[in-house]
């Protein structure tokens, strides 16, 4: 789908293409892809580079085109209603008057930036402007998936808190996963971006926005990875108490074991069919019985002292 958008005090979808409008390209066809390279000349081959979910991001520079593949955060919920959140790949390309985004995928990140611009009324960003917008809006959109996660940590660990349930765990090292998906994003954009200082150099360009989207960024790397430290200190300090509660347990079961070996031994001496003085002594039951319950007892007192149990 190809949708022209003007900005006029506020970003507005407009019919038809005309200079300097942003053309934003989303899950195109074959016919759309022709479309953008017949009237526009826009290199398709790094625009089919975007279709690749595990691209990595770059900035190049060839035949008057300037070429950014950024990866932008992505979340759904699966089958088990679970949240997913992922990274893709976005592809910038611009050349003189024309300025194009494709995603094959859909994205909160661009309909945010829309909304956001409008409004808080931001001035028209043009050409290199516009794509540090993109990168700014991205790692806004960066650190409202982390806050989710940490939501998310939060309710799981006070699940855990109270029973190690299996379903906790794996959504602890879901996010663990996601956590990784952001950083390795995360860390590639901010290789565009330190790329994308050098071509400002001699553009003009909004210092002002060049020095948010390199704080935003900064932010959402450096609060990434603290919750992934975080989540990896929580995963081991889980593991050591089940493998704490592990020994508890083993531990319990061999006292047991040791203290149902004394019944078990005078049940099996006197049941021996051996002559041992009680075969006709009428408490001789009553004898085998008490003398299993004392001895017992004192080897429960005796593990108790040296705090075996």
């Amino acid at each position: 789908m190809i949708t022209y958008w003007k900005y006029d005090k506020r970003y507005n979808q407009i019919e038809e293409w005309v200079p300097g409008c942003w053309i934003r390209v989303s899950n195109p066809t074959a016919e759309e892809l022709e479309t953008l390279e017949s009237r526009w000349q826009v290199p398709l081959d790094e625009v089919r580079d975007a279709y690749d979910a595990d691209e990595r991001p770059r900035l190049d520079q060839a035949d008057n085109w300037v070429t950014a593949i950024v990866r932008i955060p992505n979340s759904y919920v699966d089958d088990d209603n679970d949240t997913v959140f992922t990274t893709r790949p976005l592809a910038i390309l611009m050349s003189g008057d024309v300025f194009v985004t494709v995603s094959f995928f859909d994205s909160p990140v661009l309909s945010d930036f829309i909304a956001w611009s409008n409004r808080r009324g931001q001035p028209e960003r043009r050409d290199y402007d516009m794509m540090l917008s993109i990168l700014l809006s991205s790692s806004v959109c960066y650190l409202k998936y982390l806050k989710q996660m940490n939501i998310m940590m939060k309710t799981a660990e006070e699940r855990l808190e109270k029973s190690m349930d299996n379903d906790e765990l794996q959504k602890m090292m879901g996010l663990g996963k996601f956590l990784i998906y952001f950083i390795t994003s995360l860390r590639g954009n901010d290789m565009v971006f330190t790329r994308l200082k050098k071509l400002l150099r001699n553009a003009s360009y909004d210092e002002d926005l060049l020095d948010d989207v390199e704080i935003e960024m900064q932010q959402a790397y450096d609060t990434a990875n603290i919750y992934s430290k975080i989540l990896d200190r929580q995963q081991s300090s889980y593991a050591s108490i089940i493998g704490n509660n592990m020994n508890v347990i083993m531990r319990t079961l061999t006292v047991i074991t040791i203290i149902l070996m004394v019944p078990t031994g005078i049940a099996g001496f006197y049941g021996m069919n051996v002559p041992n003085g009680m075969e006709s002594w009428a408490w001789g039951f009553v004898f085998a019985i008490l003398l299993s319950l004392i001895l017992s007892i004192l080897i429960y007192v005796y593990l108790k002292r040296k705090k075996l149990i």
